[in-house]
């Protein structure tokens, strides 16, 4: 089953988080948090802190074993921006961004992982023919 999680409007730049949620993406959860424990990023704790939320949320819907969810997804989407301007010099003023970021966390169960995974056998596909349709003629010699 899947569970999800969300943090919206995290102060934190969506460029900054990216390669956090990167590096988490395919980790048991347990991994997860205790890579994101060791890493001296303030994105990392509030990518954490999603990751806890959906185990919990994981928890609460009545997941078999905890241990055995895995991060299926870690988005981190841009969020809006407060524009702001710097006074410079000679009366110019120039603009600054503060950008927002939306965090998204999905865990799924290993079992449904590997079940999605599988090949599936569909009975209707036709078998493959080697057949070569308006091929060019080979030159003679």
């Amino acid at each position: 089953m899947i569970y999800k999680a969300k943090h919206r409007y995290a102060d934190v730049a969506p460029r900054k988080m990216r390669p956090l949620a990167s590096m988490i993406r395919g980790m048991s959860v347990d991994e997860a948090i205790e890579a994101l424990k060791f890493l001296p990023n303030r994105g990392a704790r509030l990518i954490e802190a999603v990751v806890k939320s959906a185990v919990g949320n994981a928890e609460d819907q009545g997941a078999r074993n905890i241990e055995d969810l895995v991060v299926a997804e870690c988005r981190i989407d841009g969020g809006p921006m407060f524009k702001r301007i710097r006074p410079r010099a000679r009366g110019t003023a120039f603009g600054i961004k503060r950008r927002l970021a939306h965090i998204v966390v999905t865990v799924v169960d290993q079992e449904s992982l590997d079940a999605s995974l599988a090949p599936s056998e569909s009975p209707t596909t036709a078998p493959e023919t080697n057949t070569v349709v308006n091929a060019p003629a080979l030159p003679t010699a």
